[in-house]
């Protein structure tokens, strides 16, 4: 798609938008309108059909970083848009080596024990749409069409699925990291006074439950996991970005990101946060330690946010918008923990 600049009016538009700017009813009325100075009904469908190629192209290249998923982590686009559901295993690696004589014939066998799972794939969609009055008003003010109601429409398409990525939506079968069954071990973070919560733990207990969680999914995959990433909830984020550890001159967050042998990054996710039921089912602050590799889990997303060719209804213009997702499909479950009650 092209862009369209008003001082530098662009050829590029889609032909199916032009097409049916001229099947329409709202051409000929903005066209024989004196105050819009169109010279034709042709000369107007394609005014407009370059609108809304620039209106198209600046909502598929919006970013909004405040998603987590979309944001931090793997996203794939392995699976045909047309398929309904998708096969993959989950894996465990088993078996080990030892000393054998020249002559061996009894050799010890490793491999890789896979378990079958279905993830289902389903749209996502929304649309939005201008009146003749919409475009009468933009071409007689001299502006392009406004751009807000296509960004909202890839807000909220983002926002479901970045709602999807770590709640899943048990009703339409799509796991997300938060997910019951997906098999994320869970860490049993430390008990102070009857409360886990970080704010009421001192900077060495909180690196000691940090410690704790590595050492975890270290035994339990004899140290071949090695995550390298962190979530958290915003306040437990802000915490450990600030508090101090005692005679170092260090933050926690700061000594983690420079002493800790794996972890590369830690995030703020207010997807975590025990208040956001949207995207935490615990009802708990969360934190989420996995490695940020396609490898290990991805976000599928077999069609990305895609817009229809526009559609005439009596006067107005309505663009559908869809986008095909299959959740979360984890591939190693024990490459990331998952600790409740931080």
């Amino acid at each position: 798609m092209g862009t369209y600049n008003p001082d530098k009016p662009s050829s590029g538009y889609e032909k199916a938008d032009l097409k049916a700017l001229q099947a329409s009813n709202i051409m000929p009325e903005l066209a024989s309108n004196r105050l819009c100075r169109f010279d034709s009904v042709e000369d107007a469908s394609i005014f407009f059909a370059r609108e809304l190629d620039y209106v198209k192209s600046r909502s598929y290249d919006k970013v909004y970083p405040e998603f987590t998923a979309l944001g931090h982590f793997p996203i794939t686009h392995e699976v045909p848009e047309g398929a309904e559901t998708m096969t993959y295993y989950s894996y465990e690696r088993t078996g080990m080596a030892s000393i054998i004589s020249s002559y061996a014939n009894d050799l010890p066998r490793a491999d890789v024990k896979g378990r079958p799972s279905t993830a289902h794939v389903k749209s996502v969609g929304d649309s939005y749409g201008y009146s003749v009055q919409d475009m009468r008003a933009s071409r007689m003010a001299g502006k392009s069409l406004d751009t807000r109601r296509a960004d909202a429409a890839r807000y909220a398409m983002d926002r479901t699925v970045n709602e999807i990525a770590f709640a899943g939506d048990k009703k339409h079968n799509l796991m997300g990291i938060l997910s019951p069954g997906n098999n994320i071990p869970l860490y049993t973070l430390g008990d102070k006074e009857g409360k886990t919560s970080w704010k009421y733990k001192t900077a060495n207990e909180i690196l000691d439950e940090v410690n704790g969680m590595f050492s975890y999914q270290s035994e339990i995959t004899q140290d071949v996991e090695r995550a390298d990433s962190l979530l958290l909830p915003p306040s437990s984020y802000i915490d450990i970005s600030t508090r101090q550890i005692p005679n170092t001159g260090y933050t926690v967050k700061k000594f983690l990101l420079e002493n800790a042998p794996y972890l590369k990054n830690i995030y703020s996710a207010p997807e975590l946060a025990g208040s956001n039921k949207a995207t935490n089912p615990y009802g708990e602050n969360v934190a989420f330690l996995y490695t940020n590799s396609a490898d290990k889990f991805s976000l599928e997303i077999p069609m990305p946010f895609y817009q229809y060719p526009l559609q005439n209804r009596n006067l107005e213009i309505v663009i559908p918008c869809e986008e095909r997702v299959a959740g979360i499909v984890i591939y190693y479950p024990l490459s990331a923990v998952i600790a409740v009650g931080v």
